[in-house]
């Protein structure tokens, strides 16, 4: 008998795309325990529960949680196929520099699929929050192959009543994926003196014109006026300056962190 930590171990470096040899020499089990393991998890993991495939299909109920996550997928999210039949892994990357921004972000892949293990997998300069489901391509019908920019992304009536509902939940997720809050200064005379002013100003930036279209069309639904910015390298950037707007967006959304 081996303990339950052991178990969940090998499965989790399974999960990961380790081969059966690999995880066996790494934690001294032989590869018949850790195949007898996946096979008793596997067929639980397909039927587990899924908003989207029962019979009558129906929104995820942690729908807060799922507008801020589908606004991290469509900025910096994807989703791959595993290999021998494991479903399919959902990466979000997220920059080192903002630790509140990782932590947020495994709460909503939690919170949308409880029953799912979310693990954090370090690269240069980020960490992919990655989390495996057989059901991620469900609940974001906007994966297929090749780049966002170069594909159409357009939302399901079901994903665009959650954004509906929850607005600023999506444009946080949009912001906090592809998107930054600054501070802008510029100098004025005044009474014959130069004087410095700073005003801060959000920015967002995207190669896609369906995902700009979401996040400009989000914006004008909760009354934030933006403009478009110079192109930066393909991308289109998307400003909102005017003093009520940031007031607006540093309610809600705020700087990372």
């Amino acid at each position: 008998m081996y303990a339950l930590e052991t178990r969940r171990r090998a499965l989790t470096l399974l999960s990961q795309g380790r081969s059966l040899n690999s995880v066996s020499k790494q934690i001294g089990i032989s590869r018949y325990a850790i195949r007898s393991w996946q096979r008793r998890i596997e067929p639980v993991s397909r039927k587990t529960e899924c908003s989207r495939c029962e019979r009558v299909p129906r929104q995820p109920e942690a729908a807060t949680a799922y507008a801020y996550l589908l606004g991290l997928y469509l900025g910096d999210g994807c989703i791959s196929r595993q290999p021998r039949n494991r479903g399919y892994a959902l990466r979000i990357a997220c920059a080192d520099a903002w630790p509140g921004l990782i932590a947020a972000c495994r709460q909503a892949v939690k919170a949308v699929r409880p029953m799912n293990s979310v693990c954090v997998i370090q690269r240069e300069g980020c960490v992919m929050v990655t989390s495996y489901s057989h059901h991620w391509p469900c609940l974001f019908p906007q994966h297929g192959p090749g780049k966002k920019h170069e594909r159409p992304i357009i939302l399901e009536p079901w994903q665009q009543q959650i954004i509906d509902e929850h607005p600023w939940e999506f444009l946080r997720g949009l912001i906090h994926s592809d998107g930054c809050r600054i501070t802008n200064w510029t100098t004025r005379m005044v009474a014959g003196e130069r004087k410095r002013y700073e005003y801060p100003r959000y920015f967002f930036t995207n190669m896609s014109a369906d995902i700009l279209r979401l996040y400009t069309d989000t914006l004008d639904k909760v009354g934030v006026e933006w403009k478009p910015a110079r192109q930066s390298r393909g991308a289109q950037n998307i400003s909102v300056a005017k003093r009520s707007s940031v007031a607006l967006m540093d309610t809600h959304i705020g700087p990372k962190y």
